[in-house]
């Protein structure tokens, strides 16, 4: 009987130990972030019906998001909206996979100057209906993805992709057309005056 009671007594040291103050803390640390990363971003949301969103996707700046009809945003997936300006417009029934990043911020990168005390630089997402973004992906500030296109697992999706396009790749290049057809030219940008 002693054996069992010296057995019970260490056991329950290692677990009295174990209950260090900082462990203790971690759920509230752990809810306020899921406050301000998902409950109150998600309530300034402009949502369409039938959202389907993973209760561990996190949110910034919810005002400047809109999500369209039957939008599914997947596991530890992130949608960004800019501090001031950059909106996140999402189409219906577009689908995220988990662990997506989706931005509307940069920061500046001009040298000399630490890039954290940079102003951020804001440009709109738009992602089109009924698209596919793979786990993984990565969409930055100022990109428009077309109506019905596919982005490919752990794509950096740094330009436009047109409507219809399957795009893959760091950074993302369209590879085909869902349709089988040809891959558009990308837009030729305005020429500047010579002088």
């Amino acid at each position: 009987m002693a054996v069992k009671a010296n057995g019970l007594g260490l056991r329950l040291r290692r677990l009295l130990r174990s209950l260090h103050p900082a462990v203790l803390l971690h759920p509230l640390r752990l809810l306020h972030y899921w406050g301000y990363a998902h409950v109150l971003p998600l309530r300034e949301i402009t949502k369409g019906r039938d959202l389907r969103i993973a209760p561990n996707a996190s949110f910034r700046n919810g005002a400047r998001i809109t999500l369209g009809d039957q939008v599914q945003v997947g596991e530890q997936t992130a949608l960004w909206a800019g501090r001031t300006a950059g909106r996140i417009t999402v189409g219906a029934r577009t689908t995220f996979g988990p662990r997506v990043l989706v931005t509307a911020a940069d920061y500046g990168l001009a040298g000399g100057t630490r890039i954290t005390d940079q102003a951020m630089v804001e440009r709109d997402v738009t992602i089109g209906a009924d698209c596919w973004v793979g786990a993984g992906a990565v969409i930055t500030a100022g990109v428009t993805i077309g109506d019905g296109a596919v982005i490919g697992a752990n794509a950096v999706v740094t330009k436009d992709v047109p409507a219809g396009a399957i795009a893959g790749g760091v950074p993302a290049r369209v590879l085909r057309m869902r349709d089988g057809g040809p891959i558009p030219a990308p837009p030729v940008p305005p020429s500047s005056p010579s002088g």
